[in-house]
């Protein structure tokens, strides 16, 4: 008898080839194969009526056959003329078919097709429909229950996985299955088992509405399983990390209070919160993991400088890392603005150094002279040996994978407290299913005296009346980005675009600086590049998306975005946060190419109507899904077998409810929902 923990080479008829195909789909059992369940249904259950067929539908129908023809063309067709008993008609199209298709069809026959319902010159047609030749003994396509539509793999048919479902259906309906949901939810909700049995097969009369938008009691059960499953996981590893031990500051306030007193600006009440709930988090014996999130601008870098403040209070290193060497520069000249006057030694590591400054660096880091290390991957490769490491921050968190950032906790001789920082704001419903496993503060406030950006959609056609308004901004002292961008990945036309931009505004704007930035260009390029924008030498920098992070010029107030449409939401608002950050009235100008996909206009106009991170990411997630938010390495969130965060983000209350449930269970319970709704290949980043 079969078992659901068998491999699905074991069905009769699949071989090696398939079995590989079907891996890849994340099918490596018979219970994977009960988990792979409908994208949609066909509805067979019923003899549709000639007569009551309606164009669009799918539809099953019955009727006589009363004479076939060959068209003879470049593209020949076989057409079946077919009548019912009350002689309404239809006509069966077929663009591809075989001499014994065609001798299979004889006039008089009984024939039930199903397929889609569509209008031709003659009246009602059918193209390459699925028929049986009742008459001839075939087995009817009526069917008792409705027909479920699988996702596929090549070399795979609706048919073969229909077969191979249906066998595992019958080891599941012959076994015990681990249960352990349906104890904590009191019966409210279906069984597992019958969950199951009903969205393979779904009987004639259940509310196909509810299936297809997939608030059926059956599926939310399964989804509120998966989700609160994601979250147990994330809970787990959130649980064993508290388990460590790690170094307990004693929170000082001597820095901090001289910093406080030396800023010419007032702290918000978000980062005043953020800041307490840092020192809570360090204050303990438990490594802190924290992800630290805000708006373009809403001040992360202060409130990580007072978090280092106590780690220096402590003698202990702090390590800043960034994901480029722009990025980390600029947190090398912001965080020194406010460490140099304390007395603080900063370090930096990158990897276009020389060899006599990597040494310089890195005997500072060893000898404990320099209490903050800023720098990139560098950080932690293997010459890099830092003398009391205790935090780590890290910022654009979701540019880095797990090994990267527990690569450099190593580095310490206990694990240390980590800060992770994003500048994209993360939805609340991503949150909660992919960080479940982080403490999190979020600073939901601009500085006072920061201005909105206006923000305006231009046709590409426009773009010559952007000359005259690039030099008013010009006369008034202020700077302008212009940013291109192309679909392509490559970065030699990405450069050419650029180019002939560049060449574009040099020749109408004679008396302005013009110089162009791109990826093409080494390191050390576009770092004098970018430090003669910030001193004001420039006044337009052409670029490439490659200004996205890390560049901080208040006075630059315009931002030009060419091929808007081109870019998601989260990006383009990215962009836009390089202005506005001085006193001055800034302006983000995105130009577009007709026509305009429907996605495409949503997408701007969302931007033109408001500035706020959070509402942008919540958009930017309903249009685009979570996979492309957090990165490819959240593929198991973005990839869940039935769950949707955003369809169904409205369960997730209930699922972080049974997640802290679910973490009170066995661990052969935990272990057995990890297992069916988690696969192995599929990591988290926090599990470091």
């Amino acid at each position: 008898m079969a078992s659901l923990s068998d491999p699905i080479i074991s069905i009769s008829g699949l071989g090696q080839k398939t079995s590989d195909r079907l891996n890849q789909l994340g099918i490596h059992t018979l219970e994977h194969l009960i988990f792979h369940l409908p994208s949609r249904y066909q509805d067979k259950t019923t003899i549709t009526q000639l007569s009551d067929a309606k164009i669009s539908d799918e539809s099953l129908i019955e009727a006589s056959i009363d004479r076939i023809e060959v068209i003879p063309s470049r593209h020949r067709q076989l057409l079946c003329y077919l009548s019912d008993n009350q002689n309404h008609r239809i006509l069966l199209r077929f663009f591809h078919f075989n001499q014994y298709q065609k001798q299979a069809f004889v006039r008089g026959e009984t024939i039930q097709c199903f397929g889609e319902i569509k209008v031709g010159r003659e009246g009602l047609e059918m193209h390459h429909p699925e028929y049986r030749l009742i008459t001839q003994e075939q087995k009817p396509l009526l069917e008792s229950t409705l027909s479920p539509i699988y996702p596929l793999c090549s070399g795979v048919t609706q048919a073969k996985m229909k077969k191979w479902v249906n066998e595992a259906l019958e080891a599941l309906n012959s076994s015990i299955i681990d249960d352990y949901f349906e104890k904590i939810i009191n019966n409210t909700m279906p069984s597992l088992k019958d969950s199951l049995f009903l969205l393979h097969h779904p009987k004639q009369g259940e509310d196909l509405s509810k299936i297809e938008s997939f608030t059926h009691i059956s599926q939310q059960r399964l989804i509120i399983e998966e989700l609160a499953t994601h979250q147990l996981s994330l809970l787990k590893i959130k649980s064993a990390r508290k388990s460590k031990k790690t170094t307990e500051f004693t929170i000082n306030h001597s820095l901090s209070d001289k910093l406080l007193k030396s800023l010419d600006f007032q702290l918000t009440k978000a980062q005043n919160r953020s800041i307490e709930e840092i020192n809570k988090d360090i204050a303990s014996s438990n490594p802190m993991l924290r992800l630290l999130q805000g708006d373009v601008g809403s001040g992360k870098t202060i409130v990580a400088v007072f978090a280092l403040l106590q780690a220096v209070e402590n003698n202990f290193q702090t390590a800043v890392m960034a994901p480029t060497e722009i990025l980390a520069r600029q947190h090398l000249q912001s965080f020194s603005i406010y460490l140099n006057p304390l007395g603080i030694k900063v370090a930096f590591l990158s990897g276009s150094q020389n060899a006599q400054e990597r040494i310089e660096q890195l005997s500072l880091i060893e000898n404990g002279e320099a209490q903050v290390i800023i720098g990139t991957h560098a950080l932690f490769q293997e010459k890099v040996s830092f003398n009391n490491l205790a935090l780590v921050i890290i910022d654009e968190q979701h540019k880095f994978g797990v090994h990267q950032r527990l690569s450099l906790s190593q580095k310490a001789k206990i694990t240390p407290h980590q800060l992770v920082m994003t500048a994209t704001p993360i939805p609340r419903s991503l949150t909660m299913s992919a960080y479940a496993d982080l403490d999190t503060s979020i600073i939901d406030e601009l500085p006072p005296g920061r201005q909105a950006i206006e923000t305006v959609a231009l046709s590409n056609t426009r773009r010559d009346e952007l000359i005259k308004k690039i030099k008013i901004i010009s006369n008034e002292g202020r700077q302008i980005y212009w940013v291109c961008t192309l679909i392509e990945e490559s970065e030699a036309l990405r450069a050419e675009s650029a180019e002939k931009t560049f060449t574009y505004l040099s020749s109408n704007l004679e008396d302005l600086n013009v110089v162009m930035i791109h990826g093409r260009l080494n390191k050390s390029e576009k770092e004098v590049i970018m430090k003669d924008f910030s001193e004001k030498r420039i006044d337009l920098l052409v670029a490439t998306t490659v200004i996205e992070v890390g560049v901080n010029v208040p006075n630059a107030s315009l931002m030009i975005v060419e091929n808007a449409e081109r870019l998601g939401l989260a990006q383009l608002h990215q962009l836009r946060g390089r202005v506005g950050r001085g006193a001055e009235k800034s302006a983000c100008i995105l130009m577009y190419q007709s026509p305009l996909s429907q996605t495409a206009k949503q997408r701007l106009d969302i931007l033109r109507q408001s500035n706020d991170g959070f509402l942008i990411a919540q958009k930017d997630l309903e249009l685009r899904g979570p996979g492309e938010i957090l990165g490819t390495q959240q593929t198991g969130i973005a990839s869940m077998k039935i769950a949707n965060i955003v369809r169904d983000s409205y369960l997730l209350k209930q699922a972080g409810y049974y997640s802290s449930k679910m973490l009170t269970a066995s661990l052969d319970n935990q272990n057995a929902l990890i297992d069916r709704w988690i696969d192995e290949e599929k990591t988290h980043y926090f599990n470091a």
